[in-house]
């Protein structure tokens, strides 16, 4: 079960989660967009031939600074992972289909920025995961909640009760052979 909502949120009969400034509606909307914008660099073929591809790929501007929307793609973001974390399980659904829906967004916009500590940054970086209920490859989604989990953990954060919390919101469903998000999400409890 989620965190309690906002006060000031509710979510009329049919389930569409709405919080003050924050309609869902106007994010998939917002995120169509970005996701439009971003859809050439995602699609952009690297180069592998080149000796120093992976130096030009580690300098390149974030994806959706590139794009110009960089901004714009933060406060989406935030919003998203806002109705995610504290709305009901019909809003997460539909958080995840967005996600789903716009790829290029799902892979181009990260979090940054500054975070109150870093307990609240590991549980927002584990909110984005379970949010984008696994990506094109979800070894990648593994290897990123293991990296999280090993670094947490030498920060002395509680890495188990926040996974727990975090798998709690997340999604059950198997969409690539190797667990649901839920499933992932867990498996940060193993130390590597």
């Amino acid at each position: 079960m989620g965190q309690a909502l906002p006060q000031d949120a509710a979510i009329p009969r049919e389930g569409r989660i709405d919080f003050p400034g924050m309609d869902l509606a106007a994010i998939r909307e917002d995120v169509a967009v970005i996701d439009a914008l971003l859809r050439d660099i995602a699609d952009r073929p690297v180069d592998l031939t080149d000796p120093d591809w992976q130096a030009k790929l580690s300098a390149a501007a974030p994806p959706a600074e590139e794009a110009g929307v960089a901004v714009e793609a933060a406060a989406a973001l935030a919003a998203l992972l806002d109705v995610y974390e504290f709305g009901d399980e019909v809003a997460r659904d539909e958080v995840r289909r967005v996600f789903r829906a716009h790829r290029a967004f799902s892979w181009g916009v990260g979090l940054r920025g500054e975070f109150p500590s870093a307990a609240a940054e590991f549980r927002r970086r584990l909110v984005h995961i379970s949010a984008r209920d696994q990506s094109a490859d979800p070894r990648d989604d593994l290897m990123e909640i293991w990296e999280l989990c090993e670094w947490a953990r030498d920060n002395g954060i509680d890495v188990e009760s926040v996974l727990h919390a975090v798998a709690d919101l997340s999604g059950e469903v198997d969409h690539f052979g190797m667990g649901s998000t839920r499933r992932l999400i867990l498996r940060g409890l193993e130390r590597h």
